[in-house]
């Protein structure tokens, strides 16, 4: 190796340092191997290595720093203390731990008593590399200790959540008398995040006070956030309204803390006294101020917000345009939030989220699975768990398993599954497209399965009709020390529900607040009402409502008129139904359920009466749509649906069954009614079914229904799967119905 020569001799323990010179001007192509022995230059031996490895350094060029540095080591050419801090804070602008514990072991073996200047490199270091253990040890051996040291590690122990080390080591470097920089109180209060904290946090206060940095506008900043976080709101406005320079971040920060503790209103007084004292204030304002207008529904008030963000012409930006998306969601105005969006000048993943669970929210799924679709298609697509999960609820209520699947796929591929909500959504996804083998392969993949997990299997099951299995599921959790919640109970008693478990049922009402301390609703009294109309105990249902501990809602008697209706009991369905008409006037199962009891009884001018009513109030019953999926793609019918390009082909399937249609069971004689029936939707959408399986007889015929499955159609069903040999599930509003060999898994009770 050629070393350049200088005239003046040197000493290697006394290198200089310039301190002064434009580093990174010093050109990085600068080698000891590029000079030879007759170049002479008037400075001392070795300071032109140093200013050549500190340029490396600064330009961030690490390994060709390290390789120079081997050279300079053979040559014998010591490193000067500044390179090496220039070094080790390339290691830490880099995150490069590897480069800088070499770099520590060689700083060991060439410098005997560095300075703490030069440890505090060291120390930075490895806390911006994230390794505290080594931190920790350096720490230790260090024989000096200054502010910076103890700022350092007060930083790092506060960043990394290990609060006990941090104020233990700030009250010792208290007690060493070294006075703490401004920058270690605003650090030590960003740390305390939690309840648990106030206490310290109140102490920290007091030391602010001792050494009078109450004046220190950043500080108190601190202040007011730290009591927000840790859940003291009068402590906070306190100090605000103290506070001779109010930031606008100390503003925005009790802001948030009112919302969060559910006082929108007082978010929203001081947005309004923050306008009248003309206080400067940045983007953030809007956010906080939106979500307090969403959580109180505020639309007229949220429009003024966001007419002032037009008039400073922000509605381009995401961070503001987000949340007037959010907000107009929330607050059920989705024209306007789709306006909103629009005018976003770069959509990220939380503006997309928000507008497809804004799809989702107005039951437009079909709009979210598209717009889900144009997203997933563009090459910079900007995706998040929440995104997925929404898109999970869509393909649940379509029940499009192949479109689900496909998403479960992707999301995988981008592990982008949310490891509460959207595992959970996936099982109730491929529950109610009915698909439990998967949902079950979903729960059996999960770790350690929370309630909602649990509660969406329970429910899967419960849907299926498989009442023991969920029963046995929900025994399961519980013995493993799973707690139950409120929404679970709803899956139990469904399950009860749809199986005729009477004496089940009342026992898990009855033990739900006595064994499991949770509370039951008006919703969990409406499933035992459901129980026993189903189950044909009306009298006994009758009485369960008039003694439970709510007034019945049109829930309840809606229930009830559904099993008048099972059982064919006029006199009890006709006060059902002027119970739900009172209740809720515009809820069609009060006018249809009545007429069909009454043109069952005879009783044409009581059936003409409640018709009439219902079409004085403009009343329609909603329409009855079947769909089925063959090759990916989803065949709709309604009744008497004729525009399917294969209408000739399904009608003609169905007159293959005319003689069952003749038959006792349907006991209809008039040639009307028979053709009525034939128009149902679901059988159009079986027929069809039967038609695309091209007389494979293993292939399932699976059909999901808006509505739930009228008698008629459900022994047509049953009689269609004797003779064909098919299995037919029919999914309606309520469960599924697995028709196999002329039987349905729900025992004619549904």
């Amino acid at each position: 190796m050629t070393i350049i020569t200088v005239q003046s001799s040197y000493t290697p323990s006394r290198v200089p340092v310039i301190k002064n010179a434009n580093f990174d001007q010093i050109p990085s192509w600068v080698s000891l191997k590029s000079s030879t022995s007759s170049v002479k230059i008037s400075l001392k031996q070795g300071q032109v290595e140093n200013l050549h490895l500190v340029s490396l350094s600064k330009h961030g060029k690490l390994n060709e720093a390290f390789e120079f540095f081997q050279e300079m080591d053979k040559a014998g050419v010591s490193v000067s203390s500044y390179s090496y801090q220039c070094l080790f804070e390339a290691c830490r602008e880099l995150r490069s731990l590897s480069h800088g514990r070499l770099l520590h072991d060689r700083m060991r073996m060439g410098i005997e008593n560095p300075s703490v200047l030069l440890q505090n490199c060291v120390l930075q270091m490895y806390c911006e590399c994230g390794s505290l253990e080594d931190a920790d040890k350096l720490f230790d051996e260090m024989s000096e200790l200054n502010a910076v040291s103890r700022t350092t590690m007060i930083s790092a122990y506060a960043e990394q959540g290990l609060l006990n080390k941090a104020v233990g080591l700030f009250s010792r470097m208290l007690e060493s008398g070294d006075k703490p920089p401004s920058s270690m109180y605003t650090t030590l209060l960003k740390s305390l995040v939690n309840p648990r904290a106030l206490d310290i946090g109140r102490q920290i206060h007091a030391h602010v006070i001792r050494a009078g940095l109450c004046s220190n506008a950043s500080i108190e900043t601190g202040i007011v956030n730290m009591y927000v976080k840790c859940g003291w709101l009068v402590g906070a406005k306190r100090v605000f309204d103290q506070m001779a320079v109010k930031k606008p971040v100390a503003w925005t920060g009790l802001m948030v803390g009112y919302t969060q503790a559910g006082r929108a209103r007082d978010a929203l007084k001081l947005f309004v006294d923050l306008i009248t004292e003309g206080v400067e204030w940045d983007s953030f304002v809007f956010s906080v101020v939106l979500k307090a207008c969403a959580s109180l529904e505020e639309l007229n008030l949220g429009k003024q917000i966001h007419a002032c963000v037009a008039k400073l012409g922000l509605e381009s930006e995401v961070s503001v345009g987000t949340p007037l998306v959010d907000f107009y969601i929330k607050c059920s105005s989705f024209e306007s939030a789709c306006r909103a969006f629009q005018e976003i000048r770069e959509p990220n993943d939380v503006s997309w989220s928000a507008i497809i669970s804004g799809y989702c929210q107005m039951s437009q799924f079909e709009e979210a699975v598209k717009t889900f679709k144009s997203l997933r298609s563009k090459k910079a697509a900007v995706l998040n768990s929440f995104t997925y999960t929404s898109i999970f609820q869509a393909c649940s209520v379509l029940a499009d398993c192949n479109i689900g699947g496909q998403v479960h796929a992707d999301a995988i591929k981008r592990s982008l599954i949310g490891s509460q909500y959207g595992e959970s959504a996936l099982i109730t996804m491929y529950s109610k497209c009915g698909c439990l083998d998967d949902a079950h392969e979903v729960f059996e993949s999960m770790d350690n399965p929370d309630i909602v997990a649990w509660t969406a299997f329970i429910s899967g099951h419960a849907y299926y009709g498989n009442a023991s299995e969920a029963l046995r599921l929900f025994e399961k959790m519980v013995s493993c020390g799973m707690k139950p919640n409120s929404v679970t109970f709803i899956a139990v008693l469904t399950a009860c529900s749809h199986a005729g478990l009477v004496e089940q049922g009342k026992h898990y009402l009855d033990t739900m607040l006595r064994k499991y301390n949770v509370a039951p609703t008006i919703d969990h009294y409406d499933c035992m009402i459901d129980i026993y109309a189903r189950s044909g105990l009306l009298e006994e249902a009758l009485k369960f409502m008039k003694n439970m501990p709510f007034e019945p809602d049109a829930m309840s008697w809606k229930c009830f008129l559904s099993g008048c209706w099972t059982h064919k009991n006029l006199e009890l369905g006709n006060i059902a139904g002027e119970e739900l008409r009172q209740i809720d006037p515009e809820d069609t199962a009060g006018y249809v359920l009545p007429f069909n009891l009454y043109t069952w009884a005879g009783k044409w001018e009581e059936a003409a009466e409640v018709m009439k009513l219902m079409n004085e109030r403009m009343l329609k019953k909603e329409l009855s749509c079947s769909w089925i999926q063959e090759k990916g793609k989803i065949h709709r019918f309604i009744v008497g649906d004729k525009h399917h390009p294969q209408t000739q082909e399904i009608y003609e399937k169905l007159k293959e069954f005319d003689g069952f249609m003749e038959g006792d069971m349907f006991q209809c004689s008039m040639t009307e009614r028979r053709e009525q029936l034939l128009d149902h939707s679901e059988r159009l959408a079986i027929a069809f079914g039967l038609i695309s399986v091209n007389g494979n007889a293993r292939a399932p015929i699976k059909v999901f229904k808006n509505l739930r499955a009228c008698p008629d159609c459900h022994e047509f069903a049953k009689h269609v799967s004797l003779v064909t040999g098919h299995e037919i599930v029919i999914r309606d509003s309520r469960r599924f119905h697995h028709f196999k060999e002329g039987k349905c898994s729900c025992n004619d009770y549904w």
